[in-house]
């Protein structure tokens, strides 16, 4: 019964997936209009995009066995072509100090990613080992990713504003985990289902956040935010 149901609720973790990893194009879309990244983190798009990367290949032959996760790999290729566009973009309109920031942090993810593939090709030759392996490193950075959030999180309750945590990724990303947690416990899928376990919680956190600012008049305003803007700069990018 577990396994009939697993291939359909793989269907919906996709699509629920594909509006998450979408979500931030409203986001973007404002970012070019206004020729600024604002205040919006490159954080969550930086760790979404190693997360991608991991589980794509954690979804390969190579990893797992022949198409057992297939509808894992699909959603994560895509999420690839996405999470770079986005990063692209903000490096494009970010500030130069902003700039080198970014790419700071997206060289290691490269490099880590690099190293992931490596070993478990060359120096893992079995597939439970070579699954523990990327699915160990690939867990982390899923907790990582939902855990993202919790910096607009903090911007969300110093400002009382949400207008840097839209809505929709808030949303999509509650959806998204509820469902790959389904999956992976329906396949036993320890390294799919557990992370999921985070950022289900997290994704509730959101909405809540989202549902007590929504209706607060305060928006967030950069001039009389000096000190705001001096002590997330550590934590936004």
């Amino acid at each position: 019964m577990g396994q009939s149901l697993r291939f359909p609720v793989g269907i919906l973790g996709n699509a629920a997936s594909l509006f998450l990893y979408t979500a931030p194009i409203f986001t973007f879309r404002r970012v070019i209009r206004k020729g600024s990244t604002e205040e919006f983190s490159c954080i969550p798009y930086i760790i979404a995009l190693l997360n991608c990367l991991l589980y794509t290949w954690f979804s390969m032959p190579v990893v797992s066995k022949g198409s057992e996760n297939f509808t894992v790999a699909t959603i994560n290729g895509l999420g690839i072509l996405l999470e770079s566009s986005f990063i692209i973009i903000y490096i494009w309109f970010a500030s130069p100090k902003r700039k080198k920031l970014v790419i700071l942090m997206v060289v290691p993810v490269i490099v880590l990613f690099g190293m992931t593939v490596f070993v478990s090709s060359f120096l893992l030759h079995d597939h439970p080992h070579r699954k523990l392996f990327v699915g160990s490193i690939g867990l982390v950075a899923s907790i990582a990713m939902y855990g993202s959030p919790l910096v607009a999180m903090r911007l969300v309750i110093k400002t009382k504003s949400v207008e840097f945590m839209p809505f929709s990724l808030s949303f999509f990303s509650f959806l998204s985990s509820s469902l790959w947690m389904l999956y992976g416990l329906l396949g036993h899928e320890f390294f799919i289902a557990a992370p999921n376990f985070v950022g289900t919680p997290l994704g509730i956190l959101q909405l809540v956040l989202y549902c007590i600012y929504n209706n607060k008049k305060e928006t967030y305003d950069e001039s009389k935010n000096t000190e705001l803007e001096k002590n997330e700069e550590k934590l936004t990018v």
